[in-house]
């Protein structure tokens, strides 16, 4: 068990680091990599993750996720406090390892540090009602393509990919409230304030998508 913690720690870390990283050190940078490259960077993490660490815990890297398998009948109840806690942890640790790179920029200011928002602190200034529904309906599809897939990682990959595409201009997109509490945890006051969301709608929507798949994806 021991094995799967830690790589779900290195894994999620990994997501936090190189997706938030991309956002915080590489998006407005002369000719940065915009939306479309942040995007991207997000999909490569759990794609590269998913080959690395696929064939010990899964590569879940999310608390979504392992709420949804579970629900959807394909992980065990037991593993998924340890899994929650070691998520959490690794992306906390991506989160602190990004903070200590970008505060050696001279004249660096934290600014939102890519954490997730909605109404002014949404990038494009959405409400808490779109924000709710974006976060549930993206991360309702994208445990469809993972319970749908057999965790296929370049499905997968691509899928978090496209959701971001979608997402990043509504709350920067979380899906994920592991990667949205890294971040938050360094920016604090609004970040934490607004962290509930990214926590609610994400498990919202992983439960739904499992509910849905064990219906439309079992064998008549």
């Amino acid at each position: 068990m021991m094995n799967k913690l830690a790589a779900e720690l290195i894994g999620t870390f990994w997501l936090v680091f190189g997706g938030c990283g991309s956002a915080v050190l590489a998006a407005a940078f002369p000719e940065g990599i915009g939306l479309l490259g942040v995007s991207f960077a997000f999909g490569l993490t759990v794609l590269t993750m998913a080959y690395a660490i696929g064939h010990i815990s899964g590569c879940h890297l999310n608390p979504a996720v392992s709420v949804g398998l579970w629900v959807g009948g394909r992980f065990p109840a037991v593993h998924l406090g340890p899994y929650l806690v070691a998520q959490v942890l690794g992306a906390v640790a991506g989160a602190a390892v990004l903070y200590l790179i970008a505060t050696g920029k001279v004249g660096f200011e934290l600014g939102g540090f890519a954490s997730n928002g909605y109404g002014e602190h949404s990038p494009g200034r959405y409400s808490l009602a779109a924000a709710l529904v974006a976060e549930v309906t993206l991360t309702f599809m994208f445990l469809i393509i993972i319970l749908g897939s057999g965790f296929a990682p370049i499905a997968i990959g691509l899928g978090l990919t496209l959701i971001h595409l979608i997402g990043i201009p509504v709350t920067n997109l979380s899906v994920n409230p592991a990667r949205s509490t890294g971040p938050a945890l360094f920016v604090g006051g609004w970040a934490i304030e607004q962290l509930w969301l990214f926590w609610v709608a994400p498990i919202a929507g992983a439960v739904g998508a499992g509910i849905v798949y064990r219906i439309v994806g079992r064998s008549d």
